[in-house]
């Protein structure tokens, strides 16, 4: 049985509803995955990453890390989830001065990025998906805002053939 990739596109109507979106995809998410997070500002990636977070069972307050680029946080049921903001950083050279290379593709962690634009060259791994459907390499997720509220999502999804 091969697993192929395909796409899917959700709606969330809800901070909550984006939440569990991101709570199912973290449960096929392999240690090593990066998540990037693309939309506008207001998009909901920050809502996305929480929603991540409480899935590996994270529950501290989760807060974009504009300022400190970086917020690192201890799985309890072992590793670690690494939520980055790089909306300000300048050039691919400012995240290597700090050290942005631990965070990615990290083997006891899964990373998700905020503005991963800033960083394209440093994202090279592609998306896999093994025969048991974990996500490996970068998961790319699209959050756009919706005229009425909520956002669509478009993220990774699996079929078994």
């Amino acid at each position: 049985m091969s697993t192929q990739l395909t796409w899917q596109e959700v709606v969330a109507a809800t901070s909550d509803d984006t939440e569990a979106v991101a709570a199912a995809l973290a449960a096929r998410l392999a240690d090593g995955a990066v998540v990037v997070l693309r939309g506008d500002l207001g998009a909901g990636k920050t809502v996305f990453a929480r929603g991540l977070a409480r899935a590996f069972g994270i529950t501290e307050p989760v807060t974009s890390p504009t300022f400190t680029l970086v917020q690192e946080y201890r799985r309890p049921a072992g590793g670690w989830f690494f939520h980055l903001d790089l909306y300000r950083i300048g050039a691919e050279a400012d995240a290597a001065a700090f050290g942005i290379e631990e965070f990615l593709f990290n083997p006891h962690a899964v990373t998700a990025i905020e503005w991963p634009e800033r960083i394209p060259d440093l994202l090279g791994e592609p998306l896999t998906c093994d025969a048991d459907g974990r996500l490996r390499g970068v998961v790319p997720v699209l959050l756009i805002p919706l005229p009425a509220g909520g956002r669509r999502i478009r993220l990774p999804a699996t079929s078994h053939e």
